[in-house]
């Protein structure tokens, strides 16, 4: 008979797990406001706003807190649905939820937009940037707004995640610019992160990323319309911003992925690209496409902003050694060895310095076609190594 109800209790506890893990985590986005906001530059801003969303419940010790810092072209939605009608749920579904590597069942999960968000026309993304209104003219700031870095974004989260009562992150994660994000927490706050897990991407932004990133913004430069960013009101630089998406996302996959899915196959059957300047192959209409679509929700002063403040970005705002001996957290370092955003030499950089310094970090590797993109939407590969990390 025991054994009976031993077995029937097990059965019972595993299916509850299942039911847990198999629950569609509903999420609802709320705004962060801060008076005044002093920026790294020396400029105070009126009214910051910042969107934000939370999954699973604040512990009463404040002490199971996790923020999850998003990647250069995303928002706060990193897991779940707004609605049940939603096509997809937030960008890490994977790997956070009840029962998921970052088990919303323990872990009270927090994320927010940044500072100069990409995504002005989402109308679920809130933040603050040169589209913004500025409080004293009742314009856009447009370029008069003020240069932002990594750690203005950090020092934002840090008002919102203080405001909650919550003193210690029991980790911060995120991938690509949520990477740099993660470092900078790490570095400059080093008391508040018990631990730290980097996605593809490394603590400093080299010669070579910064030449890269300034590649990705030409195309808005050129545009006629953006008018040295004064365009609002008038016709935007969408020609100019969708190319620079469309660069985007190019060097966010990989040629495995570019030759598998297009090949070298036109556009359109019958227009072979070799009779006419004007046909086109496949992966340059997909890619077009997709950069159009991007761009109509998109704001290009704050693409701009962006890409300033990923090249500016030194963990700990010194040189990489030093950025990096600040970091006392043990450190989950996950990334694809294919990856031509943060190339693997970059990535190699940052976890040696960490050995160097004496840190506690741990390397993991996903694999995959999409290369950088990978650390988005192959992270299941990581589950046990998350919760790994976790539990030590």
């Amino acid at each position: 008979m025991r054994t009976w109800i031993a077995g029937a209790l097990g059965a019972l506890c595993s299916m509850v797990a299942g039911m847990a893990a198999a629950q569609e985590l509903m999420v609802e986005k709320k705004t962060f406001e801060l008076p005044s906001f002093t920026t790294q530059s020396g400029r105070t801003l009126k009214n910051v706003k910042v969107g934000w969303e939370s999954y699973g419940t604040l512990n009463a010790d404040k002490s199971n807190a996790i923020l999850i810092c998003h990647f250069f072209s995303g928002n706060s939605h990193a897991a779940g649905k707004y609605d049940a009608k939603d096509a997809a749920p937030g960008y890490w579904d994977a790997i956070i939820g009840p029962g998921k590597a970052i088990d919303t069942n323990k872990y009270f999960v927090l994320s927010s937009d940044t500072l100069v968000n990409l995504n002005t026309g989402d109308p679920k993304t809130t933040t603050t940037g040169p589209a913004s209104s500025d409080p004293d003219t009742g314009k856009p700031y447009a370029l008069d707004f003020p240069i932002v870095t990594v750690r203005d974004f950090i020092e934002v989260q840090k008002a919102l995640v203080e405001s909650l009562g919550i003193k210690k992150l029991a980790l911060v994660a995120g991938p690509s610019m949520g990477s740099l994000q993660t470092y900078e927490w790490a570095a400059t706050y080093p008391e508040m992160v018990a631990k730290a897990m980097p996605v593809i991407g490394a603590a400093e932004a080299d010669a070579m990323l910064i030449a890269w990133l300034d590649v990705w913004a030409a195309p808005i430069l050129v545009d006629p319309n953006w008018n040295n960013g004064n365009y609002y009101g008038r016709t935007a630089p969408l020609a100019g911003l969708a190319k620079a998406l469309t660069a985007v996302t190019l060097q966010a996959n990989h040629a495995d992925w570019a030759n598998a899915t297009f090949g070298r196959r036109p556009a359109k059957e019958g227009e072979e690209p070799g009779k006419a300047l004007a046909n086109r192959f496949q992966v340059q209409s997909v890619l077009d496409n997709a950069g159009e679509a991007r761009a109509k929700v998109s704001d290009a002063n704050h693409f701009l902003y962006l890409i300033k403040a990923n090249q500016l970005f030194a963990a700990g705002g010194t040189s990489l050694k030093e950025g990096l001996a600040k970091i006392k957290a043990p450190v989950l370092l996950i990334t694809q060895p294919k990856d031509l955003v943060f190339t693997p030499d970059l990535i190699a950089r940052t976890a040696d310095g960490l050995k160097q310094a004496g840190g506690n970090v741990t390397q993991v590797f996903i694999e995959g076609s999409r290369g950088h993109l990978d650390g988005v939407i192959s992270m299941k590969q990581a589950e046990g190594a998350i919760r790994e990390f976790l539990e030590k």
